[in-house]
């Protein structure tokens, strides 16, 4: 429970807050709407539906509110450098930005959902009362209105409730926010985001429809209350004299007024900041993008070399890619390989979707003797976004760090890997870490090769600088056939691997973790071990399990603290 404490506690509270929150507003304003005495003559009319209408509808607007701001990633970007003066555990916190949209998205649904049946209870309830089938008072109640200078509390006309739904301000645009709403949580289902990465970009974008509506959505004012009158009209002498009033002092006709909408209210701050992160994003694309160097490496990697003006990256930063020859709207995330000691910032690509495939064809398919910066540039245009903060920032923060890719995963790596080399080479005295342990699974043996030449490299010039021991990597082949067996153990006493040339031999199948965090903890007693991961999500569950497992919440023993990346 302790380890459990020192890797989730912060997160945990920021969740139960939240919930609490949640909670509240629902409790508070429930009872608002089932005791108060100016929602009496509403409450027989539609009777508990009410409550449990205007309740959620208090929870969605805190939550409405929120949604935005975890996707704001400039202003995430800001918050992270000024939190570098803070503990690592408050930084990490951003880096959970999409899991606390998706949190909160879920809120979202199941509170419309709550309201959208009660409300269509109302609707129901309202047109019975038009029509008389309940008792007398509900019937007086809807009639009011249909004489002159008194105002109505049953909004419903004498139709029929779903041409009410379809005419009304508030019934429209429900109808509209709940479709918008629908389409955007059903796209966002894994299955469609990573096989049509495009459906779920595009439907995405529904939320301009569903905050545009949200606004307006209360300008009916379909929920009335009871207003003060002169005489004042007395509930419990009058409720039973519906007959008689307007007709004596003591029951005068019972005035009523719909609510002040006031979605608009918890939305504006958040949609302004969205707005401004919009044009920054759309400042930023407008700037120039010169390409440097374009590489095809093999298992169709792209390295894309490029040079922006004005551009500052961190280690394991990433960003956002637009080609308008592809798609005029679509972004993708890609994490930088390049160092920030380099005067250039580099991608790898792999073949992943639809969109990375013409990307890669269409570099592909340049004229011989084409690969010139300028040709591309006219022949290719690239919008970049960035650089955007991730978790591999605080590398550096730590004794001890565990880097562990999956396949394309090695990508924030590679940038690390790379400065730590450059740290080395400028003889860095502020570098605090002393100690790296690095794993890449692949599955293809091809997926080796782009990386193998850095990884030389190091180890050339760990070897040179007498720290051999510094990095400590291990690479792992989780696919290989017959012929690749046969071939490995011909050269089985080779000095180098045959898969990669390095001195390090590959290892075949999948890391024994709990072999690999023991080992950790036995080389580094007493130090703070930050594990590190880009990689599926399956794997991300065993190391977080791992951390906790091998950590010790004594501070005169390892600790280990997970970080993933997140998109």
């Amino acid at each position: 429970m302790g380890n459990w404490i020192v890797n989730n506690g912060l997160s945990a509270f920021i969740v139960v807050v939240w919930m609490g929150i949640n909670i509240f507003l629902f409790v508070w304003f429930y009872f608002v709407y089932y005791t108060g005495s100016q929602f009496f003559y509403t409450r027989h009319l539609i009777g508990s539906a009410l409550s449990w209408a205007r309740a959620p509808a208090a929870v969605l607007n805190f939550n409405c509110m929120l949604i935005l701001l975890p996707v704001c990633r400039n202003l995430l970007s800001l918050l992270r450098g000024s939190f570098v003066c803070c503990s690592r555990t408050m930084r990490k916190q951003l880096d959970k930005n999409l899991t606390f949209h998706k949190l909160v998205g879920y809120m979202i649904a199941l509170m419309t959902a709550v309201h959208t049946i009660a409300h269509l209870l109302n609707v129901e309830w309202f047109n019975n009362s038009r029509q008389g089938i309940y008792d007398e008072l509900s019937t007086d109640l809807s009639k009011l209105g249909d004489e002159k200078d008194t105002t109505f509390l049953n909004p419903h006309p004498q139709q029929i409730p779903i041409y009410f739904v379809f005419t009304s301000i508030a019934g429209l645009t429900g109808v509209v926010i709940t479709l918008a709403l629908i389409l955007i949580i059903t796209s966002s289902m894994e299955v469609i985001r990573r096989s049509y990465f495009e459906v779920f970009w595009y439907t995405h974008h529904l939320f301009i429809i569903f905050f545009a509506g949200l606004v307006f959505h209360g300008a009916g004012r379909i929920v009335r209350s009871q207003q003060p009158t002169n005489p004042p009209h007395n509930v419990t002498l009058c409720k039973d004299r519906s007959d008689e009033w307007g007709e004596i002092p003591q029951c005068p006709n019972p005035q009523f007024a719909g609510g002040f909408p006031q979605t608009w209210m918890w939305v504006i701050g958040p949609m302004v900041l969205y707005i401004c992160e919009r044009l920054v994003r759309f400042v930023r694309y407008m700037q120039t993008v010169r390409y440097r160097k374009i590489v095809m490496h093999p298992s169709k990697v792209l390295e894309l070399q490029l040079v922006k003006s004005g551009f500052k990256m961190e280690v394991g930063q990433y960003v956002f890619i637009n080609c308008p020859a592809i798609s005029q709207l679509e972004w993708h995330p890609f994490t930088m390989t390049s160092a920030p000691e380099e005067d250039f910032l580099s991608v790898h690509i792999r073949s992943a979707g639809d969109w990375t495939d013409k990307l890669i064809n269409m570099m592909q398919q340049l004229p011989e003797g084409a690969q010139g910066p300028k040709f591309v540039l006219c022949f290719l245009r690239l919008g970049v976004d960035g650089p955007f903060g991730t978790a591999s920032e605080d590398v550096f923060e730590y004794e001890v760090s565990m880097l562990v890719g999956a396949g394309i995963g090695v990508t924030p790596f590679a940038s690390i890997l790379k400065s730590i080399w450059y740290k080395f080479k400028e003889s860095n005295s502020k570098l605090r870490t002393r100690k790296i342990y690095f794993y890449w699974l692949c599955r293809e043996t091809h997926a080796f090769e782009w990386f193998a030449d850095l990884l030389q490299g190091l180890e050339r010039e760990m070897e040179e600088r007498g720290m051999g021991d510094f990095l400590t990597y291990k690479l792992y082949l989780t696919g290989w056939d017959q012929s690749h067996a046969t071939h490995v153990m011909v050269h089985f006493d080779k000095e180098t691997d045959v898969v990669t040339g390095l001195k390090q031999k590959t290892h075949y199948g999948r890391p024994i973790w709990d072999k690999e965090f023991e080992q950790v903890r036995e080389e580094n007693p007493m130090s703070v071990v930050g594990t590190f991961l880009c990689g599926p999500e399956a794997l991300a569950n065993v190391l977080e399990k791992k951390c906790a497992k091998y950590s010790d919440v004594d501070p005169r023993k390892t600790k280990f603290y997970f970080n993933k990346e997140n998109f």
